[in-house]
């Protein structure tokens, strides 16, 4: 088999490596050539010598570049990766298709094929074992909850000792994706009194099995394939209206809406941060240069509000967790490598219901969907426009789950 798999070392603040010792053992095991970036798996600590064990090259990296077939990455990779890929090799990886359309372009111009993971069709049931977007929101979901209760200045638990009772935490989760469910359940661990939010009535059952209180407004947007649809500027008025009385009466407040390629929705305003009591720790994991679910959210910043609430920008969770975050992205990204070796060959299918869409460009063309319409190119199969998912309406809370089928890196 002659193709050869590389992983790069990421830009620094970046601490995940795209593939784990583990994952290289297996695909070396199905006779592909791994070949890793020194010192890429070190902020996940996993060392060189774990990689060679596994049966990887450890190379440096304008070798791990130029003798790829296809480069796995973590993030979108800067221009001294780019200026150096040829025709016809592949990259995969959280690429930015939607929200940095020229990288798409340039790549195009050099005929690389680019497999974007935000591109991923989620509801097709054979591409949930490649859902990098999930995996991560899992990860993201989990760190939050525990960064809540570290930041938080009391216990989470109810507590009861010789000095007096200590009353449980009361933490509010908007958004009951897979990010939102991974928080509820954690936060519950920890002995908070917890409440999960969604605009999606059929979410109940699914936080209530956590052992939390459904919340929800008279506003719903369920929509089609379980997806949530968007607000419409009234709804999201009445929204914030009716979560201004949920988050007033709670101590922590997790936020997890995000919309690949947009701004993620407001669900926190400035009236409910202004009156937040003091010590409310507010954790947005949508956080980013972008915007944020919370009023004065900083990307990679905490801010304290006069009354003493605390904003804390957590949009990089999954990185703060990199080992387990690291051992999951790489078996997506097997997922997808098996999916399109075919003969000791990597083969895109480009009218494939799931590759199709994965991929940004090929052989210079921009194939999916969803990067054509945001650069108003015409539709590839118009006469099956109408059957094609719309993967970017957002959640109320939370849109990076696969059990409620909602987008975002959560």
């Amino acid at each position: 088999m002659a193709i050869t798999i590389s992983a790069l070392k990421e830009a620094p603040g970046e601490n995940r490596v795209a593939l784990s010792p583990d994952v290289v053992r297996k695909l070396v095991k199905s006779e592909y050539q791994v070949l890793i970036e020194k010192d890429a798996g070190q902020q996940a600590f996993y060392q060189d010598s774990a990689y060679t064990d596994a049966g990887a090259q450890v190379v440096d990296r304008k070798t791990a570049i130029e003798k790829a077939s296809l480069i796995a990455t973590i993030d979108q990779p800067g221009d001294d990766v780019v200026d150096h890929l040829q025709a016809g090799q592949t990259l995969l990886g959280l690429l930015a298709p939607l929200t940095d359309l020229e990288f798409v372009k340039k790549l195009a111009a050099k005929k690389v094929n680019a497999m974007a993971f935000e591109l991923l069709p989620r509801t097709v049931s054979r591409a949930q074992t490649m859902d990098v977007l999930s995996s991560q929101a899992s990860v993201a979901g989990y760190k939050a909850a525990l960064l809540a209760a570290d930041k938080f200045t009391r216990y989470f638990p109810m507590m009861i000792t010789a000095a007096g009772t200590a009353k449980p935490t009361k933490v509010l989760v908007l958004g009951t994706g897979v990010a939102g469910l991974q928080a509820i359940g954690t936060a519950k661990r920890l002995g908070a009194m917890v409440s999960g939010y969604d605009i999606r009535p059929a979410s109940r059952g699914e936080v209530e099995s956590l052992g939390a209180t459904f919340l929800t407004t008279s506003v719903s947007a369920t929509g089609e394939g379980g997806y949530a649809r968007a607000l419409t500027p009234e709804e999201t008025a009445q929204q914030q209206k009716e979560l201004a009385g949920f988050i007033a009466e709670n101590d922590v407040i997790i936020t997890t809406a995000q919309v690949p390629g947009r701004r993620p929705p407001l669900l926190v305003t400035q009236d409910s941060v202004d009156n937040a009591k003091p010590g409310t720790v507010f954790i947005d994991l949508a956080a980013s240069e972008l915007g944020g679910n919370v009023a004065g959210s900083k990307a990679d910043d905490t801010v304290t509000t006069p009354n003493g609430a605390q904003i804390i920008a957590a949009g990089d969770m999954a990185s703060q967790l990199p080992a387990s975050a690291s051992d999951m992205f790489a078996k997506n990204v097997q997922a997808v490598i098996n999916d399109v070796t075919k003969d000791g060959e990597l083969v895109f299918d480009v009218d494939d219901e799931v590759v199709g869409e994965l991929l940004a460009t090929y052989q210079g063309e921009i194939i999916s969907s969803r990067v054509r319409s945001a650069m108003k190119l015409p539709d590839r199969h118009p006469a099956k426009a109408e059957d094609a998912a719309d993967e970017a309406q957002p959640d109320a809370a939370d849109d990076s789950s696969e059990k409620s089928k909602t987008k975002g890196a959560d």
